[in-house]
């Protein structure tokens, strides 16, 4: 058997779920190795070792006692230090929120704990999830950023101090650390996760997302907490799908459309290169594959998506900064001071090019189940001052459909590579079997030096 630190999360709730491992000795082989790797990566803000462990025993005693002890039996999880937990510190790598306790918990969180997961702790986010980069670091080599903002949260499941963790995605939070920590990273469909109790960056472009390190634990960690919340305006009402199943019948190859334009035009040449590769090896393997134009709107995606988000950004942060300003990092300051001037009709326009882009992509799934794109213009830079590029991601969350970053192999500079899928809206049962069939025929598993 493998070490116990090193279980997936499906691998870890089956073992669990047959007595076969103690999901006690599990949480305390993750406790063990966060203590050995932690002086170094830098992932964690605040550890809960009583909290994940009486979780664990919970887990324990019900499948003792013959009970279901949900999805996620005995799981431990790492949250982006964004997300309220009852009684433990909050403080979304800001001074603003330094000693801030809050008295519930997530609505993502409630329904962790309610499938059996145990929270470790809160994981490293940039300042209020945006872009001054964390003290993280990258655990394949340290001179390199891990991305942002939900840079703990990535490391901490591809160094294997945790199987999953949860990020946020308002721009490419998600997708863009999971591509340069060589691990999967899932951002469903806007709405498909609450965001109750998430510190917010911009209301409506906001994500849930999963950090793991395959497609079936994705879909693992998506099934058990996904679903309509009245605490939440924004939740998606359609039905969750069965993701599980979903990416246990992935037999059929799907249809695949590869978009290039800006995103050969913006990335690098050995990614251009691999990911150009990578669309070959799923054509050999049984994927229809085919070439997609952007749809005309796309130019304007990214500058749109920027103004919706610095507008809702001011407008959550102007009473605190009109105190505190001097508490805030300068990236994340300039951006509220441009969100305050910001006219109303340029967020307006904003907004209908939105719906606009939209619409331009459900077109572009006609004759494809799913678009490709490299994860990331290139592989994490050598530069600790920034948390990478986030345009391939944007325009998706701009857009709030799925999309998944998947490793697809490592750079000449030994740094992990990856490809992006995107689905139609409220597909993440369709993104889930492509991406599950793709991660077969890719067949690459990564694991960091450390």
């Amino acid at each position: 058997m493998a070490a116990l630190h090193t279980l997936g999360v499906a691998e870890g709730v089956a073992l669990v779920r047959q007595g076969e491992v103690s999901p006690v000795a599990i949480a305390e082989a993750c406790l063990k190795r966060i203590e050995a790797l932690e002086p170094a990566l830098q992932a964690w803000v605040t550890l809960d070792h009583e909290g994940a462990l009486a979780a664990a025993k919970r887990c324990e005693q019900q499948i003792q006692a013959g009970e279901n002890p949900g999805l996620l039996a005995g799981v431990p999880v790492g949250l982006k230090d964004i997300f309220y937990t009852a009684g433990l510190l909050t403080t979304a790598g800001s001074k603003v929120y330094a000693d801030f306790v809050p008295d519930y918990d997530a609505t993502s969180v409630t329904r962790l704990r309610e499938n059996g997961a145990a929270i470790i702790g809160k994981a490293v986010t940039t300042e209020f999830a945006t872009s001054d980069p964390s003290p993280s670091r990258n655990p394949w080599n340290a001179a390199h950023t891990p991305g942002g903002s939900s840079s703990g949260s990535a490391v901490a499941v591809a160094s294997r101090m945790v199987p999953a963790a949860l990020g946020s995605q308002t721009g490419g939070s998600t997708l863009r650390p999971a591509a340069y920590n060589g691990i999967v990273g899932l951002k469903p469909t806007y709405g498909r996760i609450s965001r109750y109790g998430v510190i917010p960056v911009s209301w409506c472009l906001d994500h849930v997302g999963i950090l793991v390190r395959s497609v079936e634990d994705a879909a693992t960690v998506l099934q058990a907490i996904a679903g309509s919340d009245p605490h939440d305006p924004g939740s998606l009402s359609e039905p969750v799908g069965a993701y599980v199943t979903a990416v246990q019948q992935a037999a059929t190859p799907p249809r695949i459309g590869v978009l290039h334009g800006y995103f050969t035009d913006h990335a690098d040449a050995e990614t251009r290169q691999h990911t150009e590769a990578a669309a070959q090896k799923l054509a050999r393997a049984g994927a229809a594959v085919q070439d997609l134009a952007l749809p005309p709107s796309f130019g304007t995606v990214l500058a749109a998506q920027r103004i919706i988000m610095k507008v809702e950004m001011a407008a959550f942060h102007a009473h605190m900064f009109m105190t505190r300003r001097d508490e805030y990092r300068p990236k994340i300051r300039e951006s509220i001071e441009s969100g305050l001037v910001i006219p109303g009709v340029e967020y307006l326009r904003a907004q209908r090019l939105r719906r606009l882009f939209q619409d331009e992509v459900s077109q572009m799934f006609q004759e494809v189940d799913v678009l490709l794109t490299p994860a990331t213009p290139a592989p994490a830079p050598r530069d600790l001052t920034t948390t990478g590029d986030a345009s391939f991601q944007a325009p998706w969350t701009y857009a709030g459909v799925p999309a998944i970053a998947l490793p697809s192999g490592l750079s000449g500079a030994g740094m992990p590579m990856g490809i992006q899928l995107i689905a139609p809206h409220a597909q993440e049962d369709r993104l889930l079997r492509a991406a599950r069939w793709c991660e077969v025929a890719l067949d690459v598993s990564l694991a960091p030096p450390v």
